[in-house]
C-alpha cells in the first residue's frame, strides 16, 4: 500500500423510506462503506449509478454533503433504487426493494481503470458476476459483499469475502466457512449479529464479539463493520484479532444514529408517497 490509498466501493445505493416514521435516508452497502472511509480520513470514492429522478437529487446531495465526488456517480435512463419499508418494534420489515438503474453495476471503461490503480475495490451487495471475474482475472485487491447470497457469484480466487452468518450459537460458523473457501474464497469474514464476527484469513480462524449499544437503528452497521475491517487490516496493517473489534466498535456506534451514516433526516416527499401509493395504502392498513 501506497502512503496515500485510494479505496474505491462500486455498486448499490438505495433511497430508504420508512413509512411508519416519516423519514427517508441514504444508503446501500457500497455507498455506506466509501462514506465510513471518507469520514475516517481515506482517499475514498463511490463508483454507482442513478436514474434521471427526484430520488437521484437525494441521494446526490447526501453522497456530496459526505465529501465523495458526484461526478463518479453515473446518470442513466430509467430509476434510482428506493426501498419503502416499516419498523415494528425496532424490526425492520422491507415492503418494496427497487434496485433502478444501479442493478448489475459495471463501471464505465475510465472509472474501471481507476480500480486497476486502487488500492483496495469494495464490490456491495448484488455484485455483478463479470466485475467479479474481471478484477480477479486483472489482480485487483479487492472484496465483496455477499450478505445472504452466499453462493450466488463465482468465488473462484476471489480475495475477500464478506457474508452474514447464523447468531444462534449453537449452529457452527466453520462449515459455512468452508463452503466459501471451497468456492475458491480466499478469505473469509462472517459477520453474525448479536454473536459476533469470525474471519479467516486462509490458514487460521479469528473471532470477536459484537459491542452491546442503544440501538436506534441498525441500518448501515454491517457496511461501517466492512469498511472498517478494510481499512484497519489491509491499509493500516492491524491484526485481524484487533481488526475485529475495532469492525464491532465501529458497528455498533453506527446503530446509534437513524441512516448508514450521518445525514440529514429528510421527512418523506410528498411526491415519492404517491408515486408508490399502492405499496403506501397497503402498508397503512396492516
Amino acid at each position: 500500500m501506497n502512503a496515500h490509498p485510494t479505496l474505491i466501493a462500486v455498486g448499490d445505493n438505495c433511497l430508504d423510506a420508512y413509512l411508519t416514521k416519516g423519514f427517508v435516508t441514504v444508503g446501500g452497502n457500497a455507498l455506506n462503506v466509501a462514506v465510513q472511509w471518507k469520514r475516517r480520513g481515506y482517499n475514498a470514492r463511490y463508483f454507482g449509478a442513478l436514474g434521471r429522478d427526484e430520488e437521484a437529487e437525494i441521494m446526490l446531495a447526501a453522497i456530496e454533503q459526505a465529501g465523495l465526488e458526484r461526478t463518479d456517480v453515473e446518470i442513466a435512463a430509467g430509476s434510482s433504487a428506493v426501498t419503502l419499508l416499516r419498523d415494528d418494534a425496532g424490526e425492520r420489515r422491507f415492503l418494496l426493494e427497487s434496485l433502478g438503474v444501479g442493478a448489475n453495476f459495471f463501471p464505465k471503461c475510465e472509472y474501471y481503470d481507476e480500480l486497476l490503480k486502487a488500492d483496495w475495490v469494495h464490490l456491495g451487495t448484488n455484485a455483478n458476476e463479470s466485475l467479479v471475474r474481471k478484477l480477479v482475472t486483472d489482480g485487483v485487491k479487492f472484496s465483496v459483499d455477499l450478505s445472504t447470497r452466499h453462493l450466488d457469484l463465482p468465488l473462484d480466487n476471489v480475495p475477500l469475502v464478506f457474508a452474514s452468518g447464523p447468531d444462534d450459537p449453537g449452529e457452527p460458523v466453520k462449515p459455512l466457512i468452508e463452503r466459501f473457501k471451497q468456492a475458491g474464497a480466499q478469505q473469509v469474514v462472517i459477520t453474525c449479529g448479536k454473536r459476533g464476527s469470525f474471519y479467516d484469513n486462509g490458514s487460521e480462524l479469528f473471532s470477536a464479539s459484537s459491542v452491546p449499544v442503544s440501538v436506534v437503528d441498525t441500518c448501515g452497521a454491517g457496511d461501517s463493520f466492512i469498511a472498517t475491517f478494510l481499512a484497519s487490516r489491509f491499509v493500516e496493517g492491524q491484526a485481524e484479532a484487533a481488526s475485529l473489534r475495532l469492525s464491532a466498535i465501529r458497528a455498533s456506534e453506527t446503530c446509534t444514529h437513524l441512516g448508514g451514516f450521518p445525514q440529514e433526516i429528510m421527512p418523506i416527499p410528498q411526491w415519492l408517497l404517491e408515486k408508490y401509493d399502492g405499496v403506501v395504502r397497503t402498508a397503512q392498513r396492516d
